[in-house]
Formats: C-alpha cells, sequence, structure tokens
C-alpha cells in the first residue's frame, strides 16, 4: 500500500511503501510515550526504506534516545534514529541502521486512509506509565517486552499481505 504522511505544520511531507499497513501495534516504552505517544503509547507501521521520499528534508531533526540499564546503572545512544519536524515536532518515523531496509512510520504521521486492524499487539506493556489505561480487545495479545511475531508475521498470519507489492 503507497502511503502519504505529513508533519503538523506541512513542513515536511513523505511518501512509502508499505506491505504492512495494520496499525496494530501500541508501544508503551518511554521512548515511544514521550517522544510521540500522546495516549500513552505510539503506533508505528513497517514500511520499505528504499521507497521513501520526502519533500522537506531541512526541516527534519533526529533524535537519538537515550537507553538506561538500571541493573548495570548505565547510559547508551540508541543506534534507532527517529525523525521530527523541526518546526512544529511532529513524529514523523523511525529508522535503525541494525535494519537498513525497513522503516517504521508513525501512524500518527500518516494521511492516507489505514485499514482498521482485526486485532492489536500491546508490547512494551511493562513499562508503561501507571496513569495508561489498556483498551485491550478480545483477541489481542500484551506482552510485558517485545512479542516474538515481526510486523511481517502478523500480517501473515492474518492474511493481510500486501495485495499491491
Amino acid at each position: 500500500m503507497n502511503l502519504e504522511g505529513s508533519c503538523h505544520c506541512g513542513g515536511v511531507r513523505f511518501t512509502l511503501h508499505s506491505a504492512h499497513p495494520y496499525p496494530f501495534n501500541f508501544c508503551y516504552c518511554s521512548i515511544c510515550r514521550k517522544t510521540a505517544g500522546g495516549g500513552g503509547y505510539a503506533i508505528n507501521l513497517g514500511a520499505e526504506n528504499s521507497t521513501l521520499q520526502v519533500q522537506g528534508k531541512e526541516n527534519i531533526t533526529v533524535y537519538r534516545a537515550k537507553v538506561r540499564d538500571q541493573k548495570f546503572e548505565t547510559t547508551r545512544e540508541s543506534p534507532a534514529r527517529r525523525h521530527f519536524c523541526r518546526i512544529c515536532g511532529s513524529a514523523l518515523w523511525a529508522w535503525d541502521p541494525r535494519w537498513p531496509e525497513l522503516i517504521h512510520p508513525f501512524a500518527s504521521a500518516i494521511d492516507t486512509d489505514l485499514p482498521v486492524p482485526p486485532e492489536h499487539t500491546h508490547l512494551m506493556v511493562g513499562s508503561k506509565a501507571s496513569w495508561v489505561e489498556l483498551r485491550q480487545g478480545g483477541n489481542d495479545t500484551i506482552f510485558d517486552g517485545y512479542p516474538d511475531e515481526s510486523i511481517a508475521e502478523w500480517h501473515k498470519r492474518l492474511g493481510l499481505e500486501d495485495q499491491d507489492a
């Protein structure tokens, strides 16, 4: 599915192709919650990095989160790069050099109508804020950390693979 996205002010517009456009993955980690999750979580889609086309690149800034290891009392910089509009602050997408072929646009930045997922995956619930209520549907799954099932595997299991790939 071809997707169009933008920031709130219109300073950044982008297009890309996603074989996995269902917004089903709710991430409750502190990074997603604090940088993009007004409801206490963020929703990332999966897409092909090679298809990303951007207008307004000069308006993009990148944030690399500080990841804390409380057990060892250390902090490291995440290799993942979260892209934002530097004018209005809208979260646009995340990209990680460990998986260079993938890009994860935030569903909140997508302007194209997205399909409604038949179920949701709630991940990183172990680090959700106390004020966040889980709104679990009948077939939803919940994980304290990351699930073993990838975005692609979820789409395949439910027969929701891209029809225009």
